[in-house]
């Protein structure tokens, strides 16, 4: 799945126009993303109207500290894990005092894999004040794609939430 410049760009205005028009704030909380996700949603003209910010939450201790990720679940699950995805994206949407917020957990590679968590192993969640949903992936491309990959995941799933938001409103 190789994203190009384009469909990120369009997929990041798609969700600005979602926000925009139900009036919700975004935040993103990002790993092996390093803020690629709030990158390509600030390229749209006008995403201060939406976007309060992001945490790049490299580190377990930032993934801790700045998001409130339970060490228990750090310790229970790792870093790249489903639980931790949900943690990261509560985190950000509860202290950055947004409506919705994304967030990015993965293995980028060429390096830091295992038979558990192999390159490419990449969770991405969304939370609003509704709950929140996660994803699970498996890229098999190089440390750029696998980035790319993950960031268009990310737009994807906040695209889907607000459509779900949207039908229930």
């Amino acid at each position: 799945m190789s994203v190009t410049d384009d469909e990120l760009l369009d997929l990041a205005a798609r969700v600005g126009a979602a926000c925009r028009g139900a009036g919700l704030t975004l935040a993103t909380a990002e790993s092996c993303t390093g803020g690629l996700v709030a990158h390509l949603l600030t390229e749209i003209p006008g995403s201060s109207d939406y976007v309060r910010g992001g945490i790049v939450a490299y580190a377990n201790d930032v993934k801790r500290d700045a998001l409130g990720v339970p060490v228990e679940v750090l310790a229970a699950h790792g870093s790249v894990s489903a639980q931790v995805a949900l943690a990261m994206a509560d985190g950000a949407r509860r202290r950055l005092g947004v409506d919705v917020a994304v967030s990015v957990t993965g293995v980028a590679g060429p390096r830091g894999g295992s038979d558990e968590k192999p390159v490419g192993l990449t969770y991405v969640a969304v939370a609003d004040a509704d709950g929140s949903d996660v994803q699970r992936y498996r890229w098999e491309l190089d440390r750029t794609g696998n980035k790319r990959a993950s960031a268009a995941a990310a737009l994807a799933l906040v695209l889907t939430r607000l459509r779900t938001t949207e039908k229930r409103a």
